[in-house]
């Protein structure tokens, strides 16, 4: 699955403005190596089925087997080992002569830096191959997935070292001695093979990340189909972000792919086609979502078209920036590798009769394009209108209910249909904004 940074940026994925954004929801990584792993991996999701469907037999083994995750290793321990192997570059030979002859005593009093720094080193070091030395005994399980069996296998590979069993044995009773010699060994031979152990872990650390975060917001793995029948089915999903969110019903199918959603401002439009977007973002990570039920088809990549913005530099107006953002839509969806289309207002930098046009365009032609998934919000309900009798387009609004004083609520509820809500004008009304601009008090 590939996604841009505007898809990003419209889905709330990364930390903006003091917001963790949804990630904050999926780290629960141990070390800052594993956190910059599972950002590389939500930016860069599996690219086809197959490796999707074994991230999520991997993310399950997780879930299932967490207490086998190391708590030896810390990042604390990673912060030690990077420390160790920088100060290497000043170790040009092996510990020998006085300092050695004179041992441990001499070192505590007349070298205490290098003292200390070698045995608070090596103790990290000791922990670190511990913890790898620990994982790789998974091998051992008959329910252990692929992906992770290869990843374990390489992880075992590297262990095999001569240093590796007498590293793994120093504790606070070893020997100055031993430990110095060890250390300068070490430095030597297994710079390159620690840093590629470090690699390793960091990519298991990723996913026992999204594992945890699957069961501790409990979550359930969707059913994942392959992309060729376009399938989007959810009981119950809600957005992870929201605290007592309205739940949501889906089904779209190859025959009915394009949903026309209409409603208020704030009635909940923007929010649904985020929910759908973060489950499908979720469900190709390979983890678990928020819903009771979900079967999902494999996407290509998920194109929004919701907060667009003008470029003052280019010269750009924030139509021109819409239409730029529509046609990059369309290349995409020039091949049949499906996608997931999510269009909120469309055509906002252009008067209503424009917008009209454009929109009503748009959904022509993307209504010729039957591989992709595409849902679109409007306040121009003649669009909805114009479009009822498709048989191939679903229609969903969500209610604003207001009583005879003109104050209004939202349940947020989806019903299937085409709104005829006009509250705009009632709202400005009751806000008094009207009787202000008139010179009029506002009534109270």
């Amino acid at each position: 699955m590939r996604n841009d940074q505007t898809t990003f940026n419209d889905l709330y994925i990364f930390p903006s403005k003091g917001n963790d954004g949804v990630i904050g929801l999926l780290d629960r990584t141990t070390t800052a190596e594993g956190r910059t792993n599972l950002y590389k991996y939500v930016k860069h999701p599996p690219d086809n089925f197959e490796q999707l469907s074994a991230a999520q037999k991997h993310i399950k083994f997780w879930v299932k087997h967490a207490e086998r995750w190391p708590k030896v290793i810390t990042n604390g321990t990673l912060v030690m080992l990077e420390k160790f192997f920088e100060a290497a570059d000043g170790a040009t030979a092996p510990p020998s002569g006085f300092s050695v002859f004179f041992g441990e005593y001499y070192q505590k009093i007349f070298n205490k830096e290098e003292y200390f720094f070698t045995q608070f080193s090596l103790s990290h070091i000791a922990d670190f191959l511990n913890g790898c030395k620990e994982l790789t005994l998974l091998l051992k399980e008959k329910d252990l997935p692929e992906q992770l069996k290869t990843q374990l296998g390489e992880m075992a590979s590297t262990l095999d070292h001569h240093l590796i069993e007498p590293l793994m044995a120093v504790n606070k009773n070893t020997p100055f001695k031993e430990q110095a010699k060890l250390s300068y060994l070490v430095r030597r031979e297994m710079k390159y093979a620690i840093a590629q152990l470090v690699k390793m872990y960091a990519r298991l650390d990723a996913m026992q990340s999204l594992a945890c975060a699957t069961a501790q917001h409990g979550w359930v793995f969707p059913d994942l189909l392959s992309a060729e029948r376009l399938t989007f089915e959810a009981i119950g999903l809600t957005h992870p972000l929201l605290f007592d969110a309205t739940p949501y019903n889906i089904n779209f199918n190859e025959q009915q792919n394009f949903l026309i959603l209409t409603g208020a401002n704030m009635s909940g439009k923007t929010t649904f086609m985020r929910s759908l977007g973060v489950a499908t973002l979720l469900a190709h990570l390979g983890m678990g979502v928020p819903a009771q039920q979900m079967r999902i088809s494999f996407f290509s990549g998920i194109i929004t078209n919701m907060h667009v913005e003008d470029d003052l530099l280019k010269g750009e107006s924030y139509f021109l920036a819409e239409v730029k953002r529509m046609k990059m839509t369309a290349e995409k969806l020039q091949h049949d590798a499906p996608h997931l289309v999510l269009m909120d207002e469309l055509f906002k930098g252009t008067n209503v009769h424009d917008a009209y046009e454009c929109t009503r365009g748009v959904v022509d032609g993307l209504l010729n394009k039957p591989a992709h998934l595409k849902i679109l919000s409007t306040h121009l309900y003649e669009v909805a209108r114009y479009f009822e009798e498709r048989k191939d387009v679903l229609f969903s609004y969500f209610v604003t209910n207001m009583d005879e004083q003109d104050s209004f609520h939202f349940s947020y509820e989806l019903k299937e249909g085409i709104s005829n809500d006009r509250i705009g004008y009632r709202i400005l009304q009751k806000e008094g904004v009207l009787d202000m601009l008139r010179g009029n008090k506002p009534s109270q």
